[in-house]
């Protein structure tokens, strides 16, 4: 049985309405209990200053670590904004914010400055929230801490049940959260998502230190928390879903042009861009290169719902491609900074081919010794980088630097630089 296994089998990480660890008297035979409504009821939505003030006081107060979550409105809005944000500390309660009503939650923020925030993929909540001003100075990533245990499902839901024998309602994880007033079954199911998010963390925690990892995990978390803000996609109209049908520069041009456009309107509207028009209709009219919003209106994608004035815009668009002169159109790739992708490397640098090879086996088999996804261990990016580009004297403090300089924390140097300078020594040309 692996740790993981022996995680999700002991009792002792089991909890009773997120009181601390029980007895031993529960069994981890017992079906899961449904989680079905917040311990103190479900709050009220905090939509003015005045209730804003009295839940920054009740957090400042507050004692230990503050469970976060944040909910979007992906594939409904444009851009990834906040519209409820859910907290949850002991002596505080549950607070859940409107931060459409209530858009600076700077103050907030700063009165949580010092205290551990405890979020479930933090990195997916982080950027909007600091749009509206909440950064936190520490964290620990319940998702996060769950990959490195081993365990093999790490969603909050599947977590919850593992670790804390509940089961937490799922159902609205996909709703429209710009929805205005915000249903009542939703605010519960938000209420919920805070619940048992630091009783989870102190199970956690419990359990990579027993596996010998919760200085892995700190120092994983420090790199989230301190991490700057992503930067912007250069040339983001090539992520279109089927980019890869589309073969010559003046189809490029087309994608682009339409990619575009649609996204000043999906901005204006405050749509998702796909609400708009779809990846496939864009690559279809790109394959096609219409002569007109006839020919045009005939492609999947440019149908009956299209109203005349629709189809003059994107084919608009697509004139505007067709009418670009050879140096305009955009190159067939991004230019890629780093290693070529290694499909080409057996032809181009056999002897790089042959070290990533070793080093991607001695990785993997290091995973599997330590219960954790690869990923987690070393990006498979860094690994990459270092067989490219090898030190030119391949010894531990090299190595050790080279994985460093790419980003590595001091617990993957530790642990990978043995595997790569093995394999760097044994497949050098």
């Amino acid at each position: 049985m692996t740790d993981a296994h022996d995680t999700a089998a002991d009792s002792s990480l089991r909890t009773t309405g997120g009181a601390p660890p029980d007895d031993g008297n529960s069994s981890a035979t017992e079906a899961p209990t449904p989680l079905l409504e917040p311990r103190e009821g479900i709050p009220p939505v905090v939509a003015d200053q005045a209730a804003l003030a009295d839940v920054v006081a009740a957090f400042a107060s507050g004692s230990g670590p503050v469970a976060v979550d944040a909910e979007r409105a992906s594939g409904y809005r444009y851009g990834q904004r906040a519209y409820l944000v859910q907290l949850r500390r002991d002596g505080a309660g549950t607070a859940l914010i409107d931060p459409v009503a209530c858009p600076d939650l700077s103050g907030l923020g700063e009165e949580l400055t010092g205290v551990e925030w405890v979020l479930h993929a933090a990195t997916q909540d982080l950027p909007c929230l600091r749009e509206i001003g909440m950064r936190p100075t520490g964290l620990f990533d319940t998702e996060l801490a769950g990959r490195l245990a081993g365990f093999p499902r790490v969603g909050l839901g599947a977590m919850v049940e593992n670790v804390l024998g509940y089961v937490l309602e799922k159902g609205h994880s996909a709703v429209d959260w710009s929805t205005r007033p915000l249903p009542e079954p939703w605010l519960r199911y938000a209420a919920l998502d805070v619940e048992l998010l630091v009783d989870l963390r102190d199970a956690l925690e419990k359990e990579l230190g027993r596996q010998g990892k919760l200085e892995w995990a700190r120092q994983e978390f420090d790199a989230i928390a301190s991490a700057p803000p992503p930067e912007p996609r250069k040339d983001p109209w090539r992520r279109t879903s089927g980019m890869h049908k589309v073969r010559r520069r003046r189809q490029m041009a087309v994608v682009r042009e339409l990619w575009l456009a649609r996204d000043r309107i999906a901005r204006r509207r405050d749509v998702s861009p796909g609400k708009v028009l779809s990846d496939a209709a864009i690559v279809e009219a790109a394959l096609a290169l219409p002569a007109d919003a006839q020919a045009l209106g005939a492609l999947n994608g440019f149908g009956q719902r299209t109203s005349r004035r629709q189809l003059e815009q994107w084919q608009a668009a697509v004139d505007r491609a067709r009418s670009l002169s050879e140096h305009q159109l955009p190159q067939p790739g991004q230019q890629v900074t780093g290693p070529p992708p290694p499909r080409a490397w057996a032809d181009k640098e056999p002897a790089a081919a042959a070290r990533l090879s070793a080093a991607r086996a001695g990785v993997t088999a290091l995973a599997e010794r330590l219960n954790l996804p690869q990923e987690n261990l070393i990006t498979p990016d860094t690994v990459r980088r270092v067989c490219w580009e090898p030190p030119a004297d391949v010894d531990a403090e090299s190595v050790a630097a080279a994985l460093a300089g790419h980003g590595a924390r001091p617990w993957q140097v530790e642990l990978v630089t043995p595997v790569l300078v093995d394999a760097l020594r044994t497949k050098q040309a």
